[in-house]
């Protein structure tokens, strides 16, 4: 009866264990799922750490109680290699070449509040980019609604640089700007409908190459304070179960919404990209989704995920407690080489950080 009992009792957390595995390759290949067609199933990306959390756990089952029952897990891992190392990376610093490089940082500044901390949150946030000492730097939200010297400030460290303003006449001002180095031919706005976010193209002459660069900010969430207190004290346990699976429901219907509202955003960047694949190419930007979702994975086609080449670990860039995921990207076509892409964490000024990489131009690209 008691061996009876113990092979039940296996056989049951094998079953829960191909069951987590079931939704843990779901929540991984989730960025497959068109929004617009299936809103809620697409943002599984989300719970994509649960799952893998989940499995870890079964992970220490078996190799306490049955060891031999561990490939269970282990194949888990195995089919969803492909977005885990997406989502966490792991690899070792790189060596830099000393000449020919091109370091840029893409930065949502956050209006230049301060996230908070910093009374002068502009100040802040321009001693930093004059410390780090980028060829490129991409700002979302790039607007001082209140000074309006954001330019001439720039203008100090970098001979060139504009500002792209989305909805001038609306009190939740937003815009992408980019300071550089490198002189800028022109710029063209990636036509599609929204009314306080955009993507702009920038041309710029670098040496004898002609590059683009593409700056942007796509649809955000749209979760009040209120939501985003309800979400974290769902995930801390603090919650009843009832309410808690009333929440996780109106939840993902929420982020469902927005997320076939990026859909669309994405599609047209992606465009974009494919009707100038003759030039060298970089991506960066806020696209408010996490790296296993349909508008990362759309805009990523046919190019490198800088963090995902060279980065290690998760790479928080969106700093706010409870919201713990990357959001912030730095993608580049076949022409470049990435190099130790990181996301520093040290930088507080807003409620993201900024994400750093080193490129270097092939030239058989």
């Amino acid at each position: 009866m008691i061996k009876q009992l113990k092979t039940l009792t296996v056989n049951m957390v094998a079953g829960a264990n191909v069951a987590t595995i079931l939704l843990m390759v779901l929540a991984g290949y989730a960025d497959r799922i068109n929004p617009v067609e299936h809103p809620m199933l697409s943002c599984m990306g989300m719970t994509f750490p649960i799952f893998l959390i989940a499995n870890m756990l079964f992970v220490f089952f078996w190799l306490t109680f049955k060891w031999r029952r561990v490939w269970i897990p282990i194949v888990g891992y195995i089919i969803v290699y492909g977005p885990l190392t997406l989502y966490m990376p792991l690899h070792l610093a790189q060596e830099e070449p000393k000449e020919g490089t091109i370091k840029i940082i893409s930065y949502n500044v956050c209006t230049y509040g301060g996230n908070y901390k910093y009374e002068q949150g502009f100040e802040t946030v321009y001693d930093y980019l004059s410390r780090q000492n980028a060829d490129i730097a991409c700002l979302q939200e790039d607007v001082d609604t209140w000074r309006r010297y954001v330019k001439n400030w720039y203008e100090k460290i970098y001979p060139y640089n504009d500002t792209v303003i989305f909805n001038p006449n609306d009190g939740a001002i937003n815009g992408v700007g980019i300071h550089t180095r490198f002189p800028i031919i022109r710029r063209e706005r990636i036509p599609y409908e929204s009314h306080a976010n955009g993507s702009v193209a920038y041309f710029l002459k670098v040496n004898k190459d002609t590059i683009i660069v593409i700056n942007n900010h796509l649809e955000g969430t749209h979760l009040s304070n209120e939501e985003r207190d309800r979400y974290k004290q769902m995930i801390s346990g603090k919650m009843e179960k009832d309410t808690a699976k009333a929440e996780t429901l109106y939840l993902f219907e929420k982020l469902g919404k927005y997320a076939a509202i990026r859909a669309p955003e994405a599609e047209a960047v992606h465009e974009f990209i494919e009707a100038h694949k003759e030039y060298p190419i970089i991506v960066c930007g806020d696209f408010n989704d996490n790296p296993i979702s349909y508008a990362h994975r759309t805009i990523a086609k046919g190019l490198t995920d800088c963090y995902e080449a060279t980065g290690k670990g998760i790479g928080l860039s969106y700093n706010q407690k409870g919201f713990y995921v990357r959001i912030d990207n730095i993608l580049v076509s076949s022409h470049f080489e990435p190099y130790n892409c990181r996301i520093d964490n040290k930088m507080d000024a807003s409620d993201h950080y900024p994400i750093i990489c080193t490129l270097k131009m092939k030239d058989n690209p």
